[in-house]
């Protein structure tokens, strides 16, 4: 009976994280329903930013350029979550998802200032996945080698060639790959401020 008790509650556990994915395409959903306004009111603008619009550092991740757009990146965060969502605690995600979207943001902010407007969750997407393979690394496996191998490659690809062949023509524009650096980044931050915060240093 113990037993059965607690598997049910992991079962329970792995299940409430499935809310994550299921709000961001429901805000996704939303905002793309709303058409052009809603992304011009939305997206990351930096004039607009600049002029105490600070709800687009968050909004902007959660906007799209179109349908086909939406559904690419509804797509990966589906295949992500299959992939790495049962890493982390429901609280332990969102700290992860704050820590991404922050870095994502200031490197937008402080890097390339030439970048005056963005949409899209692609940035994020790669946060959730490096954070997923990170918190598989004691000791990894190997469909995390794989997983990580596959995304170094990516990422190194997009910075010194471009975006990969056949994106902008999926997402129905053009990629800033730096998002997705910036979010791989944000979510290895991310990964370790929850492994300090769950593993504590022990005391002298």
């Amino acid at each position: 009976m113990g037993l059965h008790k607690l598997k049910v509650r992991a079962q329970r556990a792995v299940a409430s994280t499935w809310i994550i994915p299921a709000a961001m395409v429901l805000i996704g959903f939303l905002i793309v329903l709303a058409g052009d306004p809603g992304r011009e009111g939305l997206r990351y603008d930096r004039v607009w930013i600049a002029g105490a619009e600070g709800w687009r550092l968050l909004s902007g991740h959660f906007t799209h350029l179109g349908w086909s757009h939406f559904a690419l990146n509804c797509a990966g965060l589906m295949l992500i979550w299959y992939l790495v969502g049962g890493a982390y605690a429901l609280r332990s995600w969102l700290l992860i998802i704050l820590v991404t979207l922050a870095t994502i943001d200031m490197g937008f902010w402080f890097l390339n200032p030439e970048l005056n407007w963005y949409v899209g969750l692609s940035g994020l997407l790669h946060g959730l996945l490096v954070a997923g393979i990170a918190s598989r690394c004691r000791p990894p496996n190997a469909e995390t080698i794989v997983l990580a191998l596959f995304l170094v490659a990516k990422l190194g690809w997009e910075q010194f060639g471009g975006p990969v062949p056949g994106s902008e023509v999926a997402s129905g524009g053009p990629v800033v790959v730096d998002a997705h650096l910036y979010g791989a980044l944000g979510g290895m931050l991310g990964a370790l401020l929850v492994r300090i915060r769950v593993e504590p240093p022990a005391s002298i």
